[in-house]
Order: C-alpha cells, then sequence, then structure tokens
C-alpha cells in the first residue's frame, strides 16, 4: 500500500471514529397521491443512545427505536431494493451509514417485493421504481417530520440489481429494454419479454437532479453508452464475480465501460449475485435459502464488514 492510500485510510478511520453514533430506527409512510399510493419505508438516522438490536422476524436488526436525530444538516441516502425485495434487505449498511452520520430512508417498492409481487413482470415497474426514489426524496425532505436535520444538497442513491437500474435512472441513465436479448431468447413466454420485443415500449423515467451521487451494485443494465451518457454524478459501482437473477459480469462490466466518467469500480471476488444482501439470521436461512446460501468459502459477514466500510467512504467523500 503507498503513503498516501496509508494516510487517506488513516484519515478516513479517524473521521470514522469521530463521527460515530448509535443508528435510529423508525417505520415511516409516504402518502398515497396523484402520482402513486402510499410506500411503506424505514428511516435510520445518527442518535446518542447505546445501540441496540430490534427483532423483526425473521430478522433482527442493529438498531433504536424512535431515537432523537443527533446532528443537522445531515445527508440522505435513499435506498433501491432488487426484485421482490425488501425495504430491510440493506438494513446492516443502512445502519452503517447511520452510524456514520447520514440518514438513510427506504421503501418497498410496490409490486415488486417480497409481500406483493403482482408488478415484478410487468415492464411498466421500470418507470414507477425512479419515481418511486422520486417520491422518497420528495417526502423526506418536505414531509418527513426529521426534515429540518437533512441538507438538501446532499442527497445520493444506494440501489441493489433493479434498485441498480432504478439508481442508475434517478442519476440520469436512460434504458433501452430491446439491448438485453440474453434475458429474452426469442421462444421466451416471459411476460416481461413478450412486452419488451412489443412495439409499445414504456415512457422513459425521469432522473432526479437532487442525486448528486450513487452506489450501485450488481446492476441490472439496459443502458448502452448512449443511455448512460448523462450519468455526471460520482458513481462507486460494485460487481460480483458470479452474478445471478438476470445479472451477468459481462453486463456490470459494461456499465463500467460505457459510463462517461469513470466510476469507483469494486468486484466481489467469489460472491454470486445476493451476496450484496445483509448476512442472514438462522430464521431467514431456512425460509429463503436461495438468497441467503453463499459459494464455499465466501463469508458474507466479512464481506459486509469491508462493504459497509467502502460505502460509507464513498458517499462521504462524494457527498462533501
Amino acid at each position: 500500500m503507498s503513503l498516501t492510500r496509508l494516510f487517506s485510510l488513516a484519515a478516513t478511520l479517524c473521521l470514522a471514529t469521530t463521527l460515530t453514533h448509535a443508528a435510529g430506527f423508525s417505520l415511516v409512510e409516504v402518502p398515497a397521491g396523484n402520482d402513486g399510493p402510499a410506500l411503506r419505508g424505514a428511516v435510520w438516522t445518527p442518535c446518542k443512545a447505546p445501540v441496540g438490536r430490534i427483532e423483526l422476524d425473521p430478522l433482527v436488526i442493529d438498531g433504536v427505536k424512535n431515537c432523537p436525530i443527533e446532528g443537522t444538516r445531515l445527508p440522505l441516502i435513499i435506498v433501491s431494493h432488487g426484485q421482490g425485495g425488501s425495504l430491510l434487505g440493506h438494513h446492516d449498511t443502512a445502519s452503517a451509514l447511520a452510524d456514520a452520520g447520514f440518514v438513510v430512508a427506504s421503501i418497498n417498492h410496490p409490486g415488486d417485493n417480497f409481500q406483493d409481487r403482482s408488478r415484478r413482470g410487468d415492464l411498466s415497474i421500470f418507470t414507477s421504481r425512479p419515481a418511486d426514489m422520486k417520491r422518497l426524496a420528495d417526502y423526506m425532505l418536505g414531509g418527513w417530520a426529521g426534515r429540518s436535520t437533512l441538507n438538501p444538497d446532499r442527497v445520493g442513491i444506494f440501489g441493489f440489481s433493479r434498485g441498480g437500474y432504478t439508481g442508475l435512472v434517478a442519476a440520469g441513465a436512460v434504458p433501452n429494454f430491446k439491448l438485453r436479448r440474453d434475458l429474452c431468447p426469442p421462444l421466451s413466454f416471459d411476460s416481461l419479454c413478450r412486452k419488451i420485443r412489443g412495439d409499445e415500449q414504456p415512457t422513459p423515467p425521469v432522473p432526479d437532479p437532487r442525486i448528486k451521487a450513487a452506489v450501485i451494485v450488481d446492476p441490472l443494465s439496459f443502458f448502452n453508452a448512449e443511455g448512460l451518457r448523462g450519468v455526471a454524478v460520482p458513481i462507486q459501482l460494485w460487481a460480483s464475480q458470479h452474478g445471478g437473477d438476470g445479472v451477468t459480469p459481462a453486463s456490470v462490466e459494461a456499465v463500467r465501460r460505457d459510463l462517461p466518467k469513470r466510476p469507483e469500480w469494486r468486484l466481489a471476488a467469489n460472491a454470486a449475485h445476493f451476496a450484496f444482501l445483509a448476512p442472514c439470521t438462522p430464521a431467514l436461512t431456512r425460509a429463503a435459502p436461495e438468497i441467503c446460501t453463499d459459494n464455499k468459502g465466501f463469508d458474507r459477514v466479512a464481506f459486509h464488514s469491508a462493504f459497509n466500510r467502502e460505502v460509507v467512504g464513498f458517499l462521504r467523500r462524494a457527498l462533501q
């Protein structure tokens, strides 16, 4: 390691130590409106109380319920989960960010979450997902009870899988759904593929200019260089070595290559797609082994310790 890198790491660790807080946790609801249904959400915030454990069967998360918010002019990170995912899917990363002085807000995408998958095969979900994120940011900055503690000029997004697609769109990318022929072979009768092959395509989603940085994790990509040319914010781009759930190493590498500004690139060695989800409890492993079982020799707990530090460090630098 170079001296420059060593001093940079030491400075980051010192800053992290001085700014560490416990993570407050609360549930919120973004009200329904003309632009969409109510959004069920969760918020993690910095607080002074000693860290506790909250049981949300089958999950156990670190946090303190409804803790008073510590700090002012705080950066906001909004989180978009993957296909059929959950607002709690990245709870450890959200907690790490709150511990470091960020406010983090996550929602269940309507029609594409673990409780309601009614629209996961509908092409319109790729328009409504970025709109959900905009509504979440609107609510946090304009309607949330703690909005006075936020700095509206320091907003970032974290997105995994379909949420990675969502984060890129929020940052200025424009999708072309006909690009990924590998996802939809000619004889596929999948409803999403039938719609992609059709002539009618969804209205292009609108980016959110408030987004100043993005952590994009194993994204489901429908982008080429032309579609990515509008992305100007700093990006930390993560790829799993083995991919999964429609995400391939080659497709993520193409995003890396085609972004107009070189991203901060991270490759998770020996990881499959779902390794980016928070480490599973025994109960969740029994209930959902497909998202909790990792490759032989891969330690998800150890990986997330490093992953969360990298995410915190990047967003701290990018949102200064």
